[in-house]
């Protein structure tokens, strides 16, 4: 799911409607639109995936895993532990 765009570009951030959010890369199925919260950060926000074989996650620190698609290996971004919508949820 190449949606990140560091250059204000980001057509998902604010988008809420029902559905969901598959890999771009392979149309594997990501996250669904019910896990997605606001943010303050410039990109959208999850707080799980649909399936746990969803994503692959790979430990860059005690706080942060680097998120890769489950099926084709498409870079995702990040899980930051503890930095959900509330106290002990992730956000994606």
């Amino acid at each position: 799911m190449s949606f990140c765009n560091f250059f204000g570009g980001e057509v998902y951030k604010d988008h809420f409607k029902p559905g969901m959010y598959v890999c771009s890369q392979c149309n594997h199925p990501l996250f669904s639109s019910r896990s997605k919260f606001a943010h303050s950060s410039p990109w959208p926000a999850f707080t799980d995936t649909i399936r746990e074989d969803s994503v692959t996650k790979m430990m860059e620190s005690l706080t942060a895993f680097k998120v890769l698609c489950g099926k084709c290996g498409n870079g995702l971004g990040h899980e930051f532990v503890n930095d959900g919508p509330e106290e002990g949820v992730s956000r994606f």
